[in-house]
């Protein structure tokens, strides 16, 4: 009687946009993920777990959530929904700028004829 061995697939990477940005910023921060928790008003005994589970895409928080996350983490809200690199690298750089150079910015993107959203002119 021959046996053979049936292996299963690997289970695929959960962890989402979301989970990998926040994973990245909170690490470049150097704040553990219960400290990060608590920051946003969790309870601390399950911040750990919670932060965890957003970070791998258990769980996706919803927006209001995302917002304290995005704060406690000091970048952007959609920084961590981007799944651009380059965009993603784009929207802190641009985060970072003084209001006036932000549009100045703006101003400079329409000669490449980029027109905000709800511009028309």
């Amino acid at each position: 009687m021959s046996s053979t061995i049936v292996q299963q697939p690997a289970k695929a990477s959960r962890s989402t946009t979301f989970g990998r940005r926040m994973r990245m910023a909170r690490e470049r921060l150097g704040m553990p993920q219960d400290r990060l928790g608590v920051a946003i008003g969790i309870d601390e005994g399950s911040a750990s777990a919670r932060m965890s589970r957003y970070e791998t895409g258990v769980h996706e928080p919803q927006i209001a959530t995302a917002r304290l996350i995005a704060k406690a983490l000091k970048v952007p809200l959609p920084y961590l929904y981007c799944d651009d690199e380059v965009l993603a690298e784009l929207i802190l750089a641009v985060a970072a700028l003084p209001a006036t150079d932000k549009q100045r910015l703006l101003e400079s993107l329409a000669s490449y004829h980029v027109r905000p959203l709800g511009k028309t002119s």
